[in-house]
């Protein structure tokens, strides 16, 4: 009986150990705590105002142990900084997905969405072999604006695309990939790009239309964790 006391008693001490551990949370030198791992002071959602709060009057988003947590509802939520990112900046955060659920990560407002998801479980990323289902993944972003960007009908091209575009008799003609395309399909933008890693591998090259906006988090379907949330602006 004795043993039995004492392994319940280890066992306590180490899930207090690993609650505290994330709500006393440090952020890196040069980065600032999005999240205190207390409550939703520093984040707005729509007209509710939280600081101080431990969860959205819908209950769509809780604090719970360090971590905020994104419920499955109704509809589509989103939970927003109430601080604005206009510079180049860096953010780092982790996710815990639970089977096959659905979320974003929002740069600069409602406009531009990073898919978050079970990636792996969803038969999507296939590329992501470090990805860890049921339990903590890395997302890493980050925004740096000046970056050129093309896009064919609408899709942007990528490092292994071969865009090629002639002028004859005052005539343009364009090929990608050695196909024919139609010049007017073609577009050139000078914007933000927000580069996305996942437990350091790639996932994608977002372009970020919005000049300015907070840092979102979407509850969509399924459960959704979000912990260690900071951000670093950039020079």
């Amino acid at each position: 009986m004795r043993i039995t006391w004492g392994i319940a008693l280890v066992a306590c001490v180490a899930f207090l150990s690993r609650a505290a551990a994330d709500d006393d949370f440090k952020a890196e030198d040069g980065y600032t705590n999005l999240f205190n791992g207390k409550d939703l002071t520093g984040w707005r959602y729509y007209k509710e105002k939280l600081d101080g709060k431990t969860e959205t009057a819908d209950k769509r988003f809780t604090v719970e142990k360090g971590i905020i947590v994104a419920n499955e509802g109704k509809g589509i939520k989103d939970l927003f900084t109430v601080q604005d990112y206009p510079k180049d900046f860096h953010l780092k955060l982790e996710f815990r997905a639970s089977l096959k659920s659905d979320s974003g990560v929002y740069i600069r407002s409602s406009g531009d969405q990073l898919q978050v998801r079970d990636y792996i479980r969803r038969n999507e990323r296939k590329q992501l072999k470090k990805f860890k289902n049921d339990d903590w993944n890395e997302l890493d972003i980050t925004v740096k604006g000046g970056k050129v960007t093309t896009s064919v009908n609408g899709k942007g091209l990528t490092a292994k695309d071969v865009l090629e575009l002639t002028v004859k008799d005052g005539k343009p003609a364009a090929v990608l990939n050695g196909s024919p395309v139609e010049v007017s399909s073609i577009q050139v933008s000078v914007q933000s790009v927000a580069k996305c890693l996942c437990n350091g591998e790639f996932l994608e090259d977002m372009p970020v239309k919005q000049k300015t906006g907070g840092i979102g988090l979407q509850a969509e379907t399924g459960k959704f964790e979000f912990r260690k949330i900071r951000v670093k602006e950039l020079p």
